[in-house]
């Protein structure tokens, strides 16, 4: 099959794609037409349907769609024109061609995930890490889900190699900043996003709940730590406070979800290790998706700017 992520502007598309959304709408004259997004499991591309006139069969979303049309460039991303829909039928795809999974072993990063809670020496707040890790019905959501709708991590297993990212740069921050509180910045570091297992819905569909519309990650991770620990026999109330703190503040800025700014060091280094790792891999999946050769890959909205490729240094 043609992957998503190999099409490029002005080329026919021809192919067997999951319809993640479709969307009836009306042109500013009032002509209907269809807005999809399109999905395989390197890439997720918005898709056209303007002329719903002829060549187009019945279709909803989460259905396996055959497509045929161009592909065109919008504000610097590849859209779909389509002129020609039917469903496909089962036997005509492979599910697992539509699922994106991380590029790293499950296992191994399992493997890691665990030795840093080991690491953890604090009695109390290695309890409330166990009652999550070694709970069998949240890891197994846990480890399924993506970290994000869109963006980066949106795959399979990108919670966890995002959580493991995190973790691994809070490790390094304490051994070269001795203020931070290791075991209180590795908890939270852990489980700044365990609230993503409510926010996010199972592939195929990885999409926004309804409680992850309305109360967001941020929130429902707190409520979730702090139900565990509530739940731990004499767990220190500031203890407690501070970690919660560093969740609620681990996105840094109100505008971007955080009821509070971090006003601890350990908050601090939490933001900035989770902000440094979302737009490493966000800037890394968009280098991926790149054909060779290719340098100048357009203005990026996340990044407001124009991005290129790292000019290679030779030895």
């Amino acid at each position: 099959m043609r992957y998503l992520a190999e099409i490029r502007e002005g080329e026919a598309v021809s192919g067997i794609y999951l319809c993640k959304t479709k969307v009836n709408a009306k042109t500013k004259t009032g002509k209907s037409y269809y807005s999809l997004t399109l999905q395989d499991k390197t890439a997720v591309v918005d898709a056209k349907i303007w002329d719903l006139s002829s060549g187009i069969d019945y279709f909803e979303a989460m259905d396996y769609i055959r497509v045929v049309g161009e592909a065109t460039s919008f504000q610097g991303a590849i859209q779909l024109n389509i002129r020609r829909v039917n469903r496909a039928r089962q036997g005509e795809y492979d599910p697992k061609d539509y699922l994106p999974s991380s590029p790293y072993s499950m296992d191994a990063m399992k493997k890691v995930l665990y030795a840093l809670i080991e690491t953890i020496k604090n009695e109390k707040l290695r309890a409330l890490v166990d009652s999550f890790f070694d709970d069998e019905e949240f890891i197994g959501q846990f480890f399924d889900k993506s970290a994000a709708k869109s963006i980066h991590h949106s795959f399979l297993g990108g919670l966890l190699q995002h959580t493991l990212r995190v973790t691994q740069l809070c490790d390094f921050y304490c051994q070269r900043y001795p203020l931070l509180q290791r075991d209180l910045l590795i908890t939270g570091a852990l489980l700044h996003d365990v609230g993503k297992v409510r926010e996010l819905s199972d592939f195929p569909e990885n999409d926004y709940t309804d409680d992850g519309q309305l109360l967001g990650h941020i929130v429902m991770g707190y409520q979730m730590v702090a139900e565990k620990m509530a739940a731990i026999p004499d767990f220190p109330k500031k203890t407690g406070s501070e970690l919660l703190h560093l969740i609620l503040s681990h996105h840094g800025e109100m505008e971007f979800g955080s009821p509070k700014k971090p006003a601890l060091l350990e908050a601090v280094a939490l933001h900035y290790a989770d902000n440094t790792d979302a737009k490493l891999e966000a800037m890394s999946e968009l280098l991926d998706g790149a054909l060779p050769g290719e340098t100048w890959l357009g203005y990026q909205k996340l990044w407001e700017s124009n991005v290129r490729r790292t000019t290679p240094v030779k030895p």
